[in-house]
């Protein structure tokens, strides 16, 4: 491996075990790991995914994803599994019909799981709520009733500044429920910056909250929605819906007519609602992954083709058991990992899930293990920095918890940190627990490339292969394929169903920033840069152009 190593360290000061390339702290290159980690045969044998799996993709990729497909519940079925004429826009499960938040929890009630719990949430203060199929059916239902009151309609947007907290569920629950696009942001943004969002999405309804907790400290959010609609451009908001969490004063800067509580208006609404069908490529929201040129980049995401995948991999990759699993994915809810496995993925599976509202070190380094012990987490996502954090306060911390009730952990990175996957392994999961390290970003909407647990062999820090269904690989400037260990990039050379429709009102863009670079074979460019280790394993350096301003998170 001497050829990649040497010429992609020269000119770095490096710590070649872990190596962060100075100035660029969205790249890490990596030694390879030699260690493998084959499933054991009681795990093979009661894992979801099989050789057939593979199999089956491997031989007609289009029937695999309708098969898929048709694990969710269609109002109308599809004529076509892809229509690919007009690449890059794709348009997956064409003429199909489908509600996204019908098969997120209306079909969980009817089939008379209404009594299962669908979030656990645990506020930072120390607060905590459960709240069931039935519970999120009833407050999803008065959002959309609301929402639907105050004017909306399908292809309206609307803008959660929110904590992670159940009204934001409820909130992105319901406007896919009406065919509303949410455009969630994330609560770090400046006032400027949130406006320059506002204004890009047109968005006609706000929903936020007066306040929220940052490690102990009540930390006031609406003044910075206020001061972003107050800088100008932002006149297509008619209505601002505030959450009360940390009673903090807001009425210096509450603006009558505009300005409403939501329980005053949401809580009161009805809490039953007949849900419309929507065409499987409606947008279902956009999410910020970046900033290009000064203006703010939107990713675009659809309905049947991104609730599929989501569906699909939560399945197979966190090896979900309904009804006995309990999952938990450490991000933020505003991020692309809150939205695919905090909320849809996990939810159309009918599955349990964990919300928490606060960060891994708050109150105290226990938190996190506290939580897994109390709730008894069986699956946990978190990413490799928050495992570098519990690495620094030394094994004592989760040594005093009982983790007994895991069975599964996973990464989620864009470029892998072996030794941080291995220190998971050993110490969270006592020697005993599959890692899977997972490789996507907020553009391909839904994990493409992780070893599938009872399937492939585990190497810590390394996705290892795309997932059935997915095509990817690393090629060199003349789209050949890169020998083992020569650093290439990494491409997706076939369509996916929850690939980006588009960035927000800006086609052009679109196609340059991730179509462009090999022009002519409709390749998606990641702008990341890998290589295949001996075994063929892929290994994911990081960013390897600056077109890419999104993260793996």
């Amino acid at each position: 491996m001497t050829n990649l190593f040497e010429d992609a360290l020269a000119g770095y000061e490096v710590d070649r075990s872990v190596v962060d390339v100075v100035g660029r702290a969205d790249v890490t290159l990596i030694e390879p790991e030699t260690t493998s980690y084959p499933p054991s045969a009681l795990f093979a044998a009661q894992a979801n995914a099989g050789r057939e799996l593979s199999d089956r993709a491997n031989d007609d990729r289009l029937e695999f994803w309708a098969e898929q497909a048709r694990e969710l519940l269609w109002d109308s079925d599809f004529s076509e599994v892809l229509d690919w004429s007009n690449a890059p826009f794709a348009r997956w499960f064409v003429g199909g019909t489908v509600n996204v938040s019908v098969n997120c929890v209306d079909r969980h009630v009817d089939a008379g799981k209404g009594d299962r719990v669908a979030i656990h949430w645990v506020g930072e203060p120390g607060d905590a709520r459960d709240i069931t199929y039935g519970d999120l059916l009833s407050e999803v239902a008065k959002v959309a009733n609301y929402l639907t009151e105050l004017g909306l309609a399908a292809g309206d947007r609307v803008v959660l500044v929110m904590p992670t907290v159940p009204e934001a569920v409820f909130a992105m629950l319901a406007c896919a429920r009406i065919g509303v696009l949410h455009v969630f942001l994330s609560t770090d943004l400046s006032a400027t910056a949130l406006g320059s969002r506002i204004r890009d999405v047109g968005a006609k309804v706000v929903i936020t909250s007066d306040g929220h907790y940052v490690r102990g400290k009540s930390v006031p959010l609406k003044c910075a929605v206020d001061h972003a609609l107050a800088a100008g451009g932002c006149e297509t908001v008619e209505t601002v819906v505030v959450v009360r969490r940390t009673e903090h004063d807001v009425a210096g800067s509450w603006v009558d007519r505009r300005d409403v509580w939501w329980y005053d208006t949401v809580e009161t609404a009805p809490d039953r609602h007949a849900a419309p069908s929507f065409d499987a490529e409606h947008p279902l929201f956009v999410l910020y992954a970046g900033c290009a040129a000064g203006r703010p980049e939107g990713i675009l995401h659809s309905s049947g083709g991104y609730l599929a995948q989501a569906r699909y991999t939560f399945h197979y990759v966190f090896d979900h058991k309904e009804g006995e699993d309990v999952f938990w994915c450490g991000a933020d809810l505003g991020s692309i990992a809150g939205h695919t496995y905090q909320v849809y993925g996990p939810l159309s599976a009918g599955a349990t899930t964990v919300l928490y509202e606060g960060a891994a070190g708050f109150p105290s380094e226990h938190r996190h293990f506290q939580i897994i012990e109390d709730y008894g987490v069986t699956v946990y996502y978190v990413a490799p920095s928050v495992i570098r954090r519990f690495m620094s306060w030394g094994r004592d911390v989760p040594d005093a918890h009982d983790l007994s009730s895991l069975r599964l952990l996973a990464t989620m990175t864009e470029h892998g940190d072996p030794a941080a996957s291995r220190w998971y392994r050993e110490v969270i999961g006592r020697d005993r627990c599959p890692v899977v390290d997972t490789w996507w970003q907020p553009e391909t909407g839904a994990i493409v490339i992780a070893p599938l647990p009872g399937l492939n062999s585990a190497k810590p820090g390394s996705p290892v292969e795309p997932l059935p269904g997915i095509s990817a690989h690393i090629v060199d400037r003349q789209t050949d394929l890169v020998a083992p260990g020569e650093r290439g990039s990494l491409v997706l050379d076939r369509p996916w169903p929850a690939m980006p429709r588009g960035i927000w009102c800006d086609d052009e863009r679109f196609v340059e920033a991730y179509w462009s670079r090999f022009a002519g074979r409709s390749w998606y460019f990641t702008g990341d840069d890998a290589f295949y280790d001996e075994d063929d394993g892929i290994w994911v350096l990081g960013n390897g152009d600056d077109v890419m301003a999104a993260t793996g998170r």
